[in-house]
């Protein structure tokens, strides 16, 4: 690895024209044929991408291609027997003559085994629903390169789940990370989502948050995607920042199938805890315009309405007569609406036999409304008096404050993705090309959170309140005294309206790249030398204006907006209205509060930040094939060159000394402040595969990756605040980060007992060097400030992840009806990740040891059953002080199912059951004596009913 701006620079254009100029200065074979071709399903309707086509007496293999197209080269002229292989369909051989400079061309077109393998005669490969989603993916994870899972829709654009995350739940290895119950980030591995990359159409997605990497992938409907491509190991060709792996996303091509293709569905979805129901819509299609033009597209739509029911709790202490308790215990209540609605587009066009051109563009935005009602106690002192699992406080000993507010937030996020290019084959040559851009936003305009109205109890006899925490997850208060007085919404005045006036996240990122491979035909195989480069130049900003109310002119209580709860876990009481509040603001205007200059000023100073990406990268690799082996080796070399700006934001108390002189009102410093940063990178990687038998096929891949820091934490954001006491804490961005390294290992061996089965294995070991975790120091000084408490993120000193798959799947077509339906997927993952940071030894963020999932489906004739479960154990989430402070999240099982009856090969009915076992979230920390909750969710269950058509 090398680290010099110039010398990287230097080196990567270097390696890029060594590369090209030894592809091109290669000799040409003698003279030879070539064979080519198409495979797709016995009724013409869909391309078999994935299938295997091989030369037997040449001991020669050619993966089809997604428009269906296989081909040989520099074949020597004789006699051969082609042979086509798909799962679940009958094998095809067919005895070929090729002669000198002959262009021969065979189609193929590949009918369904029926129970004991004979040819079916009611049925072809073209099986609607989840036989024929697990025959794709078997056939295109067994002729990939590396080690990969494949998620496909089927062919009336059926896709297991119902959007990106939640598909992506049933793979082998994947962890799905909920929002609100709903899937949100993948995990790969028990991996952090942010050392995951993700793709659309070979071009990465952009995050639309401000600060991470990772990809909210819930905003992508899974009705506008034709597969899921989760490649663990790399080859230089590849984008090298993954670690966890790398989730590529497809939308349609026209040339995925041989016919016209319409389809619609329509479903409503009831929730159990808000007790609505939610209307989704989806239309799909493929218009083929002769045999060069295709055209492809799709829309859905979902307008969602859920709840949540949530507590949380924070500054766990023990008093001095040994009671533990909590600082601040909060009871809330969200109602959430998502609106999601996206797009894709695409036209196909064949430019001539040997130019395939392409323009694809994806649209989706998710439009969140989220709700909240909130009871919040804060405690300024010990209790007075408590048991080992309860709590009491009395307002003689202190203040107790309790504080009544409502959320009301609306965001929205979109991501918006057009990429333009092609392949031209000629001869033993192929060239690729690509131009793309992406762009992904986050907004807020007029979000207030909160609107809060508080109380506060600090004399003898004004309230007492016990908590039970015999319920870890669920803890309950009581009222002692002054229950009167808790209750009367007139007592609650307003405190404070702080409003996202507004918010821009922005994320843009333009690319281009081109890729020239040529292949040999040699005495013992064949050899394909392949090289090309790639410019990413990215733009990322963050920009708030907050304004903050914390007055009011005239009387303004909880009781002149005063509402109810619907909330499940404990009486919150009096509560504000939703409805109240936006028609107190629209009646009285925003003029008519208090606004705060100088909070204000700090609250949109500190998050807003902007920065420049630029990535050049340039590769060469070779790929040898002989016989039953496989050699994919080279190097990729990335130079990184990163711009931010951001600000330094100290806000001081009255009184703080500053200079020499004493400060007689809270004032504001801002300092902007620019850094900036380059690194070069040497990637090399190698895989290797080998079929061991006609059944068993096994891997190894070795390849060195990054992950850069994410903006958030890379940003020049340096936040102070200090007290009249000169007490200065804070929370910085750290510009001197260094990206993730890591070095990593993969072995998988894959037994194809069945033509419709697969059992495998694998182990696989990651060193990674700098990871990046928050800190918490205590005085101390970083770039120049001085602090005494302090929030930093830091790189660690290095970790190590090791751990082993196991994976089986399998539709059982050999049994006797009607078990010839019944098909099982199950899979699971153990993953070892530990590092050092700080003296400690931590697991990683995010990583959870144990990842499971189970399937088991029917799905015969009319009928298409499955119950589904996914779980992981339990993970750290954020590190702190100590291990007792440390945030853990509890392990999650979540089971699905689902049942469709087929009335015609145009019309099905659906219903699905999502989390019927009603799995929670729980987040907590182990401390010293007892575990201590930090937060609980539960979400109930959802059924969805619906219908698909299509013609």
């Amino acid at each position: 690895m090398f680290h010099a701006s110039f010398f990287g620079r230097s080196l990567t254009a270097r390696l890029l024209a060594s590369s090209m100029l030894a592809t091109v200065a290669g000799v040409s074979a003698a003279h030879a044929g070539t064979i080519s071709g198409e495979v797709a399903d016995a009724t013409g309707t869909r391309t078999l991408r994935g299938a295997e086509v091989s030369l037997i007496e040449l001991s020669q293999s050619a993966e089809v291609g997604q428009d269906g197209s296989f081909r040989f080269i520099n074949v020597p002229a004789g006699t051969y027997t082609l042979r086509v292989r798909y799962p679940g369909a009958e094998e095809q051989t067919r005895v070929i003559t090729v002669t000198e400079t002959s262009t021969t061309v065979e189609s193929f077109a590949l009918a369904a085994r029926g129970a004991g393998g004979e040819t079916a005669v009611m049925d072809t490969v073209l099986v609607i629903g989840q036989q024929a989603n697990l025959l794709s993916s078997l056939a295109r994870q067994r002729a990939s390169d590396t080690v990969d899972t494949v998620l496909t829709r089927d062919a009336i654009g059926q896709f297991p789940d119902q959007n990106v995350a939640e598909a992506l739940r049933r793979a082998p290895g994947i962890n799905v990370l909920n929002d609100q119950g709903e899937g949100r980030f993948v995990s790969v591995r028990g991996l952090d989502p942010n050392l995951n990359s993700a793709s659309i159409n070979g071009n990465r997605v952009l995050a639309t948050g401000g600060d991470e990497r990772a990809v909210a992938l819930d905003v992508i409907p899974s009705e506008l995607i034709e597969s899921i491509e989760i490649k663990k190991s790399l080859t230089p060709d590849m984008d090298a920042d993954t670690i966890g792996g790398s989730v590529e996303i497809n939308t349609t091509s026209a040339f995925d199938r041989k016919k016209d293709l319409f389809s619609l569905s329509y479903e409503g979805s009831y929730n159990d805890l808000n007790g609505k129901t939610s209307p989704k819509g989806s239309i799909d299609f493929i218009k083929l315009i002769g045999d060069r033009i295709g055209l492809s597209g799709g829309f859905s739509y979902y307008d969602r309405e859920f709840s949540t029911d949530n507590i949380e709790m924070d500054g766990w202490e023990t008093s001095d007569d040994g009671v533990v308790y909590a600082e601040d215990v909060e009871y809330r209540d969200y109602d959430v609406r998502r609106e999601r609605y996206g797009f894709t587009a695409g036209i196909d066009f064949r430019a001539t036999e040997n130019t395939d051109l392409y323009v694809r563009g994806l649209y989706s935005k998710f439009d969140d409304t989220e709700l909240r009602r909130r009871l919040v106690f804060g405690m300024s002192e010990a209790p007075a008096s408590g048991t080992g699992d309860t709590a009491s406080f009395d307002s003689a000993d202190g203040r107790i404050q309790v504080r009544r507010d409502l959320k009301d937030r609306r965001e929205i996020q979109t991501i918006r993705t057009i990429s333009a290019g092609g392949k031209t084959q000629t001869g033993p040559w192929t060239l690729t090309y690509d131009a793309a851009y992406s762009e992904a936003d986050q907004t807020e305009d007029g979000s207030l959170d909160p609107f809060r109205f508080q109380a506060r109890f600090q004399t003898p006899g004004a309230l007492g309140v016990t908590f039970d925490y015999s319920d870890m997850e669920k803890p309950g208060y009581a009222l002692d005294f002054g229950a009167a007085n808790f209750n009367d919404p007139s007592r609650y005045g307003f405190s404070v309206l702080e409003r996202t006036t507004q918010e821009r996240a922005k994320d843009k990122e333009a690319s281009f790249k081109f890729d020239v491979a040529r292949e040999f035909a040699l005495t013992n195989g064949t050899l394909e030398v392949k090289s090309g480069a790639k410019l990413r130049q990215r733009d990322k900003s963050l920009n708030f204006v907050y304004d903050i109310y914390d007055g009011f002119d005239g009387d303004l209580t909880l009781a002149d907006v005063l509402g109810s709860q619907t909330y499940g876990l404990a009486d919150m009481g009096a509560l504000p209205d939703l409805g109240e509040v936006r028609a107190f603001i629209a009646v009285n205007g925003l003029g008519a509060f208090e606004r705060n200059d100088l909070d204000s000023a700090f609250a949109s100073t500190i998050e807003s930040y902007d920065a420049e990406e630029q990535i050049l990268a340039g590769y060469a690799m070779a790929k040898y094939q002989r016989g039953p082996l496989r050699v994919i080796g080279g190097v990729r070399i990335e130079q990184t060159d990163v711009d931010a700006n951001g600000s330094r934001a100290e806000l001081v108390e009255e009184g703080a000394v500053v200079g020499g002189v004493e400060l007689d009102e809270d004032t504001l410093f801002i300092t902007p402040v620019s850094v900036s940063k380059d690194y070069t990178d040497v990637l090399p990687s190698l895989n290797i595969r080998y079929d061991v038998t006609d059944k068993i096929v096994a891997r190894a891949g070795a390849f060195q990756s990054i992950i850069r820091p994410s903006f958030g934490k890379f940003a020049p954001r340096f936040i102070i605040e200090e007290n009249d006491d000169n007490e200065r804490t804070g929370t910085f961005g750290n510009p001197d980060l260094d990206p993730y390294r890591a070095t990593n290992f993969d072995a998988t061996l894959e037994y194809y007992f069945l033509p419709e089965a697969v059992i495998q294995g694998g182990v696989f070991y990651k060193k990674i060097d700098d990871f990046i975790v928050d800190a918490e120091f205590e005085s101390g000084v970083f770039n120049g400030i001085a602090y005494d408490e302090a929030i930093i993120p830091i790189n660690g000193e290095s970790a190590e992840v090791r751990g082993f798959e196991f994976s089986y799947g399998q539709a059982f077509t050999m049994l006797p009806a009607p078990f010839d339906g019944l098909i099982a997927n199950v899979n699971y993952t153990y993953t070892d990740a530990e590092g050092e940071v700080l003296g400690r030894t931590i697991p990683l963020p995010t990583s959870s040891e144990h990842t499971y999932n189970i399937v088991i489906g029917y799905d015969k004739g009319p009928v298409s059953l499955r119950l589904s479960g996914a779980g992981r154990s339990s993970y750290l989430d954020e590190l702190g002080s100590d291990e007792g402070t440390d945030r853990y999240v509890k392990p999650h099982f979540q089971v699905d199912a689902s049942a469709k009856y087929r009335f015609s090969q145009n019309f099905q009915l659906f219903a699905e059951l999502v989390n019927l076992n009603d799995a929670t979230y729980t987040a907590y920390q182990k401390g010293p004596d007892r575990e201590r909750l930090l937060q609980y969710e539960e979400y109930g269950w959802t059924a969805k009913f619906g219908f698909k058509a299509n013609f």
